[in-house]
């Protein structure tokens, strides 16, 4: 089994778990690869693994019981799925699965409620994360009640470019629907207002950002608290790798 440095690991909570709570989860840790559509928490189906994404993007999705589904929140490196059990519940009717493919640092479960029974500092970490968690939701739900769709996708970009190495985010028109809940159509309109705008250029299952300023300025107030909040209660930029517009 391979050893697990906490100074090199990529997963932001992983990097700033205590020395003793890091060792907690270690000497369980497997590296695992996290193709497409890799499900990384099954709906109503107890989670045999917490993940902690190192590379990717993990979709959280809620559906109707007849069949509607649209996308409630992301995980990327700065987090981690299976978090419902520290609510002490064992399991969800959301899913997440990954949008982009990436990899992460599996942890059994048995081992991940063990290390919280036994340390309530971690418990008390993790729970600092799941309101992070709750509060993207609750702004998702603004998001969907009180803004118009391009100010919406604007921020569902920048949400996957704090979550994704660099300016070229791999996204595809059909999950840009799945985030807003509307046809690929309306994506593609949406797409172009942006495109016109010089805040991004997209082609195929590509979007670049050209101007991130620019983003956040349409994204208005939809977009930011929840973002703030992670780097207040957790102590670290949520903000994933990424270079500068102009490089």
């Amino acid at each position: 089994m391979p050893h697990f440095d906490q100074s090199t690991v990529e997963n932001t909570l992983l990097k700033l778990l205590s020395v003793d709570g890091f060792a907690r989860l270690s000497g369980e840790m497997e590296h695992v690869d996290l193709p497409l559509r890799y499900v990384l928490v099954a709906s109503d189906v107890p989670s045999t693994h917490v993940c902690f994404l190192e590379r990717g993007l993990g979709s959280i999705v809620v559906g109707s019981t007849d069949e509607e589904a649209v996308e409630i929140g992301h995980i990327g490196s700065e987090g981690a799925s299976g978090m419902h059990v520290v609510l002490a519940v064992e399991t969800t009717p959301t899913r997440t699965f990954m949008q982009v493919a990436g990899s992460g640092i599996m942890v059994p479960m048995e081992t991940f409620q063990r290390a919280l029974a036994d340390d309530p500092e971690m418990k008390d970490f993790f729970l600092r994360y799941v309101h992070t968690t709750v509060l993207q939701l609750a702004h998702s739900a603004l998001a969907n009640a009180r803004f118009n769709m391009h100010e919406r996708l604007a921020r569902w970009i920048l949400m996957c470019h704090d979550r994704l190495e660099g300016n070229n985010l791999p996204i595809t028109h059909e999950f840009l629907a799945l985030m807003l809940g509307v046809r690929r159509s309306g994506v593609t309109n949406e797409l172009h207002v942006l495109e016109g705008v010089h805040a991004i250029r997209s082609t195929g299952g590509n979007v670049r950002i050209v101007d991130r300023e620019k983003l956040i300025e349409i994204a208005g107030g939809c977009y930011g608290v929840p973002e703030r909040e992670y780097e207040k209660v957790l102590g670290l930029r949520l903000r994933a790798r990424y270079i500068s517009p102009l490089a």
